[in-house]
């Protein structure tokens, strides 16, 4: 049952687990707290910018303890400069030392899934045992650029393709196709193969998957698998307790989890005083507007926010959207996650903070560590 809690949810540690998954709560946290950084370009800056700010929150987050740091992939969107997660990911391995690693999430419609096994096989040979693979069924943009991405207009995602498409991705990653299977004797380089040939040492890791949703069908095909589930409440909200309910229902032990895993993605942004981060969050909040209206832009400026005039039906929009922003003083918002904890029952919260400055967003993961005595 939805807020239901397991006293050693995100205990993985303490409790002896060392899969990759489960987390360690830290300070007062009720449960593991990560960041999901969509590395956002604002107006006034750069692409080169971002993924220097990109840089400065994985590092934040690895000193504070955040337990693991994943990018999201998007495509043809001015203000979203995550349209490559591995690329990403490559350079920020080389910046940090312990945190974990990931995708929330690569797009596995848009991909070959070898080239997918390939390219997070290559970044747990940069980064052993700190990689995470999160994938997702949509396409992170809208239908044109993913039949752009895909050279075809012919979308696949559906409730037969997707599944196929991740065992195809997972048999990659083991090297575990069967005699006889068309793809038998092709391998996923760096990956397990390498331990088979002669003189062949490999290391036994391999990114773990997790699958991502904003709806019932990636919570359901992740509990019949045994698989760790995130869900996208930041912009799903009304969907997340049923599709948490729908993961834990489905959910079936496999090799990879005796029992489920759940993190939800949590948009939150901590400030000094509470009309320093309503000003912040307005950015992102306009940002999405435009985005929702098919205006996708840059990150507006605070004081471009403050002057825009809304209409009743955008207000109403921005009121709704910031409904589900946790936002405020370091103890509201240390309030507010905790009480999302409790409601959801989630193992583990991502926080990501959408706002113009990297100032506003480096300083809100400290604070949130602070209120937390991380």
């Amino acid at each position: 049952m939805s807020g239901e809690i397991n006293e050693n949810r995100g205990s993985g540690e303490a409790a002896g687990h060392d899969d990759g998954i489960r987390g360690t709560a830290r300070g007062s946290a009720p449960v593991p707290l990560s960041v999901l950084d969509l590395v956002t370009v604002g107006a006034g800056s750069t692409a080169s910018g971002a993924v220097r700010t990109a840089v400065e929150i994985a590092r934040t987050a690895e000193r504070r303890g955040f337990h693991r740091y994943w990018v999201a992939e998007h495509h043809s969107m001015p203000g979203v400069a995550s349209s490559s997660p591995a690329v990403l990911l490559a350079h920020l391995a080389a910046h940090t030392d312990r945190i974990r690693l990931g995708s929330g999430g690569v797009m596995l419609p848009n991909h070959a899934p070898l080239v997918i096994a390939e390219q997070f096989g290559t970044l747990e040979a940069m980064a052993p045992g700190r990689i995470d693979l999160g994938l997702g069924r949509a396409p992170g943009t809208d239908g044109a650029t993913a039949a752009a991405l895909r050279r075809t207009r012919q979308l696949h995602e559906g409730a037969e393709e997707f599944p196929e498409q991740l065992a195809e991705l997972t048999r990659f990653l083991d090297d575990s196709f069967p005699d006889g299977h068309p793809y038998a004797s092709i391998h996923a380089v760096p990956g397990p193969v390498q331990a088979t040939a002669p003189g062949g040492v490999q290391s036994a890791h391999r990114p773990p998957l997790w699958l991502l949703g904003s709806s019932g069908f990636s919570a359901r095909l992740a509990g019949s698998l045994g698989l760790p589930f995130a869900f996208a409440h930041h912009f799903s909200a009304a969907n997340t307790l049923p599709a948490l309910d729908l993961y834990r229902a489905s959910f079936r032990p496999s090799a990879v989890l005796s029992e489920p895993y759940a993190l939800i993605g949590v948009a939150a942004l901590a400030a000094e005083d509470e009309r320093e981060a309503r000003r912040q969050v307005m950015t992102g909040a306009l940002s999405m507007l435009r985005l929702r209206t098919g205006r996708p832009g840059l990150i507006p400026t605070p004081e471009e926010a403050e002057a825009h005039r809304f209409s009743e039906v955008e207000r109403g929009f921005v009121d709704n959207w910031l409904g589900n922003v946790v936002h405020g003083t370091p103890d509201a918002v240390r309030q507010g996650l905790d009480d999302l904890a409790k409601r959801t029952g989630a193992d583990e919260l991502m926080v990501t903070s959408n706002a113009h400055g990297s100032g506003a967003r480096l300083r809100s993961y400290d604070l949130i560590a602070d209120a937390y005595g991380m």
